[in-house]
């Protein structure tokens, strides 16, 4: 089978780099919108997001199933792409919209558009994960399909992240009159207003270092912190103290309309986002089909499944290498926050994992090429691991051995998705190899359902570390009691999830050179079929 182009799989990755603006943009910023700007409380956000969690794991399983059924002239799994490309860029700028409703009103357009954004990405993930498997019989191009696509992944995640807030500040800014009176060193009065009634701004200085406590001491809650949060009424005038930064003046002092910004950075967002899901529509095509003489039988689609050996190893794999990364990514924040005293590092830190990331996905091809897929998944799982492990040995003053572990485990960290949803088609085809029959969505949707289940595995666990630990993010006396947890979190407590996997990926059968064999006798059965 020839090689696919480098046009084809440049089409590919625009795919996921599109999911990604959806997948991170909500992942990262829809809590903070919905309890600082939409006004929920986070309660209600925690259980609104689980339920909705468990309505998705649902929703891949049913997809997968529709997608084996799906047959037009497109093929099975690219309409889809191309009939969620629109509705996907349209709920997602509804979930960062703000409508004037009451606090029920406000909880219901939550629940009813951010299952409907759950259910329109899972229409267009599960088919957009299955087309890899379709688009090549050959399972080396594959991986090097499965590193395009993660670089894309990558990209859009390191894009929404690193220019939402900057499109936030400037969509949403209100061009407020501002008053700074100097009182000592580093601390000053600051006096805003604005000439018309913004129901939701955010005060801060550019560089985010200064702390905001009200001037108005009647104000009960009046922590200092790196920015207010507030209503504004046409020219009301409201009083900050400010302190932590030098040479403070009117220009470095930013109010932005956060209700405002949000939805015009979402709408510019994902009008780029449906248009890359119909580009990767166009580019691609579907060349593997089911074989001629397959029946439609959902019966025998599942206990193919079951007893397909190379799925079952990777169903656990995907929730391992999730947990793995949903709990080194996880605990970032607080790490730099509370050990490092250092938050202002944690942006710097991410997108250096993300650069990482990017590498680490690139080598992937020709590793696996030279290694196998097998081998390059435990080697990278035991390298990942134990240098996060050196992490434990970093104390608060040792930023570049920090960062520089960090990177290096990261590199290796990026191999397992790119390898996962490769080795996913390596399982569909062994599955066609050994009963001739192919369930392509089924098996990716399977796959799809692990990893965001190890996601929540990983959030668990770092919740009941931290509880066992007594932490407090508002304590700060037990904050300083639960530094051996986080930092057991950010090192050795990963190592132990990516050592457990590799002994397991023992005991996954698809060598290279049975995959060799696969392909040969595949290919030499579908050449029949076309004869």
């Amino acid at each position: 089978m020839a090689a696919l182009s480098f046009k084809e799989k440049v089409g590919y990755a625009l795919g996921d780099g599109a999911a990604n603006i959806a997948w991170r943009g909500v992942s990262t910023f829809l809590f903070i919108f919905y309890t600082d700007v939409f006004g929920l409380n986070p309660a209600a956000v925690g259980l609104l997001f689980l339920i909705a969690r468990f309505g998705d794991g649902v929703s891949d399983i049913l997809m997968g199933i529709i997608c084996d059924r799906t047959t037009t002239k497109y093929g099975k799994f690219r309409p889809w792409i191309l009939w969620s490309a629109i509705p996907l860029g349209i709920i997602l700028s509804l979930l960062f919209m703000s409508p004037d409703f009451s606090q029920t009103g406000k909880l219901i357009y939550a629940y009813v558009v951010y299952n409907l954004f759950t259910l329109i990405y899972t229409a267009n993930n599960i088919p957009y994960g299955a087309l890899m498997a379709v688009m090549t019989g050959d399972d080396k191009e594959r991986t090097s399909l499965g590193s395009f696509r993660m670089v894309g992944a990558f990209v859009g995640g390191m894009v929404v992240q690193g220019a939402l807030l900057f499109l936030v500040a400037y969509y949403g800014n209100i061009n407020p009159e501002v008053k700074i009176n100097k009182l000592e060193a580093s601390k000053y009065e600051v006096t805003v207003s604005a000439s018309k009634d913004v129901k939701n701004v955010n005060i801060k200085t550019k560089d985010g270092l200064a702390q905001f406590i009200w001037a108005d001491q009647s104000i009960k809650d009046n922590t200092p912190t790196q920015g207010k949060s507030f209503s504004m009424v046409a020219n009301k005038e409201y009083t900050f103290l400010v302190s932590g930064e030098d040479n403070l003046d009117a220009g470095k002092i930013t109010i932005v309309d956060q209700k405002r910004g949000y939805s015009y950075a979402i709408y510019l967002l994902s009008f780029f986002l449906s248009i890359f899901m119909i580009l990767t529509f166009l580019s691609t095509k579907e060349r593997v089909l089911p074989p001629k003489n397959q029946e439609t039988n959902l019966k025998k689609d599942i206990k193919d499944l079951i007893k397909n050996k190379p799925w079952i190893v990777l169903l656990v794999m995907g929730i391992v290498f999730q947990v793995f990364n949903s709990i080194k990514q996880g605990i970032v924040v607080i790490y730099f926050t509370h050990y490092l005293h250092n938050p202002l590092l944690t942006s710097s830190y991410l997108i250096s994992l993300a650069f990482a990331s990017i590498l680490g996905a690139m080598i992937t091809t020709p590793l696996g090429k030279k290694l196998g897929k097998r081998n390059l998944f435990i080697y990278a799982l035991l390298f990942s691991g134990l240098v996060n492990a050196l992490i434990t040995f970093c104390g608060p003053d040792d930023i570049s051995a920090i960062f520089s572990l960090g990177i290096l485990s990261e590199i290796g960290a990026a191999v397992f998705p790119t390898l996962f949803f490769a080795m996913l088609g390596d399982a569909a085809d062994y599955s066609e190899f050994k009963n001739g029959r192919r369930a392509t969505g089924l098996v990716y949707s399977a796959g799809s359902f692990a990893t965001k289940f190890g996601g929540g595995i990983g959030g668990v666990i770092i919740g009941m570390v931290l509880a066992s630990f007594n932490y407090n993010g508002q304590n700060e006396v037990a904050i300083q009691g639960a530094v051996p947890g986080i930092v057991m979190l950010m090192s050795w407590i990963p190592t132990i999830v990516a050592l457990f996997g590799a002994v397991f990926m023992l005991l996954y059968p698809l060598t290279q050179s049975k995959m060799d064999e696969i392909t040969l006798e595949l290919n030499r059965r579908r050449a029949g079929e076309e004869a």
